[in-house]
């Protein structure tokens, strides 16, 4: 028997341990790109569900205190002031309203009853307490402006944070916020028989919020017409919202006076 040769022993050996080695490799378990993908999921849906989060929050609604502007009556001023949480009107209360004499029962006759229907309703449109028709209607004109002054609020609040999810629409919010602020503008002289008169109104979101005559017939028996007329006036103004309101009856002169100054200073309002 032939012997075999020490050196091919030891390729035969060598060429066994590879091909163990190799077979050993073959066996590994591979990595599963479905079994990644799947792990990846997960993360890409946490990220989907956040963002619209972030788009809406309570900073897009209306919360905290708002005053009206004030409402001048006949027998006194009128001013509302709400609290709002999530955009809901929670307590309205007046914070002036006439004083002394008839006024002081009048007073306690009509805001209360005021203040309740304010906040069923969540609107302006409440009915006037009979017995108490000027402190009614003044009360309605400040809660008007308040009610203008939280939606403005809210879009204010709205716009920014659709600022703060887009960058390019940053001159849009600003242009939106810009067209909830509240201007005041003053009409022109109108020239009566009797004197002078000239209205200022403030505009908010295209409606008139308050209006006042900066000047108006004095002396004589004008000053009884003139207090007399420009209360109903500035009242009717913000009712209407236009000049096309009644004269008052005894203070023609000085209604037809108002009216022309309340019309230039609408043109200039862009209303």
């Amino acid at each position: 028997m032939k012997k075999s040769h020490p050196i091919r022993r030891v390729v035969l050996a060598g060429a066994a341990t590879v091909s163990g080695v190799v077979l050993l490799l073959s066996l590994k378990p591979a990595s599963d790109p479905n079994a990644q993908a799947a792990g990846a999921a997960p993360q890409q849906t946490a990220g989907a569900q956040a963002s619209p989060q972030g788009g809406t929050g309570s900073s897009a609604t209306a919360s905290g205190t708002i005053d009206g502007n004030v409402a001048q009556t006949q027998y006194g001023n009128v001013q509302v002031r709400l609290t709002v949480a999530n955009g809901k009107i929670t307590k309205a209360e007046a914070i002036q309203a006439p004083k002394g004499g008839t006024s002081d029962q009048k007073t306690a006759l009509s805001i209360p009853r005021l203040t309740q229907e304010t906040v069923t309703a969540q609107s302006a449109q409440i009915d006037a307490v009979s017995g108490a028709t000027y402190t009614s209607n003044g009360y309605k004109q400040s809660l008007q402006s308040a009610l203008d002054k939280m939606k403005a609020s809210a879009g204010s609040a709205q716009s920014g944070a659709g600022s703060s999810q887009s960058g390019g629409s940053g001159s849009s919010s600003g242009a939106a916020s810009g067209a909830a602020q509240a201007k005041t503008v003053t009409g022109a002289v109108a020239q009566t028989q009797y004197g002078p008169v000239q209205v200022r109104i403030t505009v908010a979101n295209g409606k008139i919020t308050k209006a006042d005559a900066v000047q108006a017939p004095k002396g004589g028996i004008s000053d009884q017409k003139t207090a007399l007329a420009i209360p109903k006036l500035n009242q009717e103004a913000v009712a209407a919202g236009t000049a096309q309101i009644d004269s008052v009856s005894g203070a023609t002169y000085t209604s037809g006076g108002y009216k022309q100054s309340l019309q230039s200073a609408l043109d200039q309002a862009g209303g």
